[in-house]
């Protein structure tokens, strides 16, 4: 990563605590240097770089807080430890998960963050004399800022406009469209200028950029209800391409750092992976044992999968989502014929058939089957093909699924935010 983490290290130092205020100015006390730092090429990319830490890194960043906030409101983890006061709220959920929860505080601080950073980089680099390298800048940082906003809307009802103080909120809805609005932004400066070869050498190696941008394009309109554009998108998406955050001896993977090192935050919630009635995985579903372990620890069951060692990488998108993207877009539209196609093309993937491994290796389905019937499988299939990525409570929302079958359907807003916003909505009933 050459120096740019000094880089990093710089803006993190002059502007980081003001995330926790969550007025969300974010005021530089060192102006003269961020300035330098945002008129550069080298201190603008050392801020890039940063985001991916920001996002994927500790118990403090928005991947591991939303594996959480998801997991246990959804029933896909078991609490291990009632001490851990804040998983013990969402675990429990209903009125105990308040303003107070600093799960969601992370998430919603860290996301505004992440916002603001991205910001900067994409505003600051257009100005940048490399056209080239600033395409990368911003295409890059535009990643980050499409995840944070898409958290945002899929855990809160109404998400922020902008960063700043006092602002209005928007729909959720308007949320992920907004997410869209960013990367179709970032893909049409890469179509203009190619992301240069030096900035690819100066991000971490395992960032395809490109189909990043266009797995999320996809994710977010799914969400959005624009069955359409996900369905373009996702065709768009290479299918031999992935992406990864990784992590080594100085940066840990935070799922096994926290949580399957010690046993003693979370666990899976059982053998079904919190799945219940038709939607139990199949006996023989080899992506059960890719997700879980057997431990000594009761219910003995650990965590396998992306946090099965210190220094294992994590995806930023499946191939398996992106397949299933498209049988739901088609089933919604709807096209059963092409929808029970790609349905198929998950439930029989072998392990040694996909990138990272996940693979059901099951008999294909057969048959004639109902819309309602085939989203139900599409549903089921998401639920196990992509355990414990922090994407299953929009799915309940979207396939129609009870409350009763959740915790908690939106979350509170942080007080933080509320005592500092007059803006802030009332929090939701559940």
């Amino acid at each position: 990563m050459k120096n740019l983490y000094i880089y990093k290290i710089t803006l993190v130092a002059s502007l980081i605590l003001a995330s926790t205020s969550c007025k969300k100015e974010y005021k530089d006390p060192n102006a003269a240097l961020a300035t330098d730092v945002l008129n550069s090429s080298r201190g603008l990319t050392g801020i890039a770089v940063g985001l991916q830490k920001l996002y994927s890194a500790g118990r403090t960043g928005v991947y591991f807080n939303s594996i959480e906030a998801n997991g246990f409101v959804t029933n896909e983890l078991l609490l291990s430890n009632s001490g851990n006061i804040p998983e013990l709220q969402l675990f429990t959920g209903g009125n105990s998960v308040d303003g107070t929860n600093t799960i969601l505080g992370n998430l919603w601080s860290y996301s505004s963050k992440i916002i603001f950073d991205a910001d900067n980089v994409i505003n600051n680099a257009a100005n940048l004399p490399d056209k080239n390298y600033a395409a990368g800048l911003i295409a890059y940082s535009s990643i980050f800022k499409a995840l944070a906003l898409g958290n945002l809307s899929q855990y809160w009802e109404k998400v922020p406009a902008s960063i700043g103080k006092n602002v209005n909120f928007i729909t959720r809805a308007e949320g992920f469209n907004k997410a869209i609005a960013v990367i179709d932004n970032a893909l049409a400066v890469i179509a203009a200028n190619a992301i240069s070869t030096s900035f690819n050498a100066n991000i971490p190696k395992n960032m395809n950029v490109k189909n990043t941008l266009l797995a999320l394009k996809a994710r977010y309109a799914l969400f959005a209800g624009n069955y359409p554009l996900a369905l373009t998108a996702a065709n768009l998406v290479d299918p031999v391409a992935y992406s990864t955050f990784d992590f080594d001896t100085n940066t840990f993977n935070p799922i096994y750092d926290i949580a399957t090192s010690t046993n003693n935050v979370f666990q899976p919630s059982n053998i079904n992976l919190g799945q219940a009635g038709s939607f139990v995985p199949d006996a023989e579903d080899q992506r059960v044992s890719f997700y879980t372990q057997p431990i000594t620890k009761a219910p003995f069951l650990g965590i396998k999968g992306f946090g099965a060692a210190l220094t294992q990488s994590i995806p930023v998108f499946l191939p398996g989502e992106i397949t299933l993207i498209k049988a739901e877009a088609y089933a919604r539209q709807p096209d059963l014929t092409k929808a029970l196609i790609e349905l198929n093309k998950v439930v029989t993937k072998t392990p040694s058939s996909d990138h990272f491994g996940v693979g059901a290796a099951l008999p294909a389905l057969t048959g004639t089957y109902t819309q309602a019937e085939l989203l139900d499988l599409i549903y089921k299939h998401r639920c196990i093909e992509l355990y414990m990525s922090g994407l299953k409570i929009e799915d309940m929302r979207r396939f129609g699924r009870p409350n009763s079958e959740r915790k908690r359907n939106f979350f509170p807003y942080p007080f933080t935010e509320r005592d500092n916003n007059p803006n802030t909505p009332a929090d939701p009933a559940f």
